[in-house]
């Protein structure tokens, strides 16, 4: 599928985007008269919810975590708490190659793995980069004579010395980490936004289409594939599934979620995260956009119309259910969640019974008298007991995971629309102009 064919879905997806120190930070057009008021903040902001004012919030210790393999950070997409130093520099800033442009957006976040960060610019060009020196090991082009140029997004991921990557011209690719060699080439039925997941041998992609396919990852073959509702437009990127316990959990942009066994795709449960209960504009567009996660037999997923949800894993069951709209990944740490709302709030939920333990406002404007520039916040993760959060506005931002306080933000000089990976005691960032940027 030549983007041609999916450029409406690109174009609303961007414009919706475009719309919508402690420890180591350092702290003319025309107007229509009247009062502009975000469409998002119809809804009503979240509040603490009383009944768990008193709950005190306890985190797991942190722990070392050498690798960031896949988007998520694992094939469950659970970290709890990284360990990182409270005192950060940046080490290093090197050039992935070509950035974010006018219709193509970076949206592949880094993977770490075995001393190499692994790397997809706009045009799907993949760099290995040593992370000591942030020198660059390789570069591979996966774009064939006939593809189209424009073509963007995808992702990748890691698995025992061997990439895993997703385009937008279509292709899965297979590489050898070190070298940068192909080793296969698989064709699949659409463009795909959303990077591999990958656990056990097996490659999961989703295209645009909706549909989920999984692969050999030794040979690419085919195993088996599931379609889900097929829809004429979505948000910009896409969610990689969720895999645990011999299930994967794969969401699409029509708001549905499945449950599937990972050797031969049966379906075990499904479910449906879109809402009627927004009153803007854009809850039709139900997509899942956020990974959802796996942890401890639960299953947390978020929808940006306005609904979030913990599903027991093996019943499909849900646990709770909350009028909560978001485009990033829930944090799951301990027993608590962390996640970033359509509102531009960054809340601390209880694990069990979603229940609001304190809410952080965050700006949702660059000039707030004049509601111009709106700011993208991603993220967040929880690492050396801060929480971090990235904005489209070039800052990034440290908040107490106890009690939502900010704790202080660094300015990186670049817009940012990614959320940060911590590994190795690195924290890393990808700016909209293609730099990677490591601070330890």
């Amino acid at each position: 599928m030549r983007l041609s064919s999916i450029h409406k879905v690109a174009i609303v997806a961007m414009t919706l985007f475009i719309g919508g120190c402690g420890y180591f930070f350092s702290e003319e057009e025309a107007r229509i008269p009247g009062e502009r008021i975000a469409v998002l903040r119809l809804e009503r902001s979240l509040e603490p919810d009383r009944r768990v004012a008193d709950l005190q919030v306890r985190l797991p210790r942190p722990t070392a975590k050498p690798s960031w393999p896949q988007a998520g950070g694992s094939s469950a997409h659970v970290q709890h708490h990284i360990a990182l130093p409270a005192t950060l520099r940046e080490a290093w800033r090197t050039n992935i190659g070509e950035g974010s442009e006018s219709t193509m957006r970076l949206l592949a976040t880094p993977v770490i793995g075995d001393g190499r960060a692994f790397v997809m610019d706009v045009e799907s060009q993949i760099s290995a980069i040593n992370t000591a020196t942030g020198d660059v090991l390789w570069e591979y082009d996966p774009r064939v004579p006939d593809d189209d140029d424009e073509a963007f997004g995808g992702g990748i991921a890691y698995e025992n010395g061997v990439l895993y990557v997703s385009t937008g011209f279509a292709d899965v690719v297979s590489l050898d980490a070190e070298t940068g060699k192909e080793r296969w080439r698989k064709r699949m039925s659409g463009p795909m936004r959303a990077a591999p997941a990958v656990a056990d041998g097996r490659v999961f992609v989703v295209t645009i289409d909706n549909q989920l396919f999984a692969l050999n990852g030794e040979t690419g073959e085919r195993l088996w594939s599931h379609a889900g509702i097929s829809e004429i437009a979505g948000l910009l990127g896409g969610a990689s599934p969720a895999i645990a316990a011999g299930t994967v959990v794969v969401p699409y942009s029509s708001g549905e979620i499945f449950s599937l066994r990972v050797e031969n795709g049966r379906p075990l449960w499904s479910d449906n995260l879109s809402s009627s209960q927004r009153l803007d504009a854009l809850s039709t567009l139900a997509d899942i956009r956020g990974m959802p996660v796996i942890d401890r037999g639960t299953v947390y997923a978020v929808s940006h119309s306005g609904r979030m949800a913990a599903i027991d894993l093996r019943s499909g069951t849900r646990a709770w259910e909350k009028p909560i709209g978001g485009v990033e990944m829930p944090w799951v740490a301990g027993e608590f969640i962390y996640l970033l709302t359509n509102e531009s709030q960054l809340v601390c939920l209880t694990r069990r019974g979603g229940r609001v333990r304190w809410v952080r406002d965050l700006p949702q404007f660059e000039e707030p008298d004049d509601r111009d520039d709106p700011i993208k916040w991603s993220g967040p993760a929880l690492a050396g007991d801060r929480l971090i959060i990235t904005g489209s506005h070039g800052e990034a931002w440290s908040v107490s995971p106890y009690t939502g306080k900010v704790l202080g933000r660094i300015d990186l000089s670049e817009e940012i629309f990614l959320p940060p990976v911590v590994a190795d005691g690195t924290l890393y960032f990808l700016t909209e102009d293609g730099d990677l940027i490591a601070m330890r």
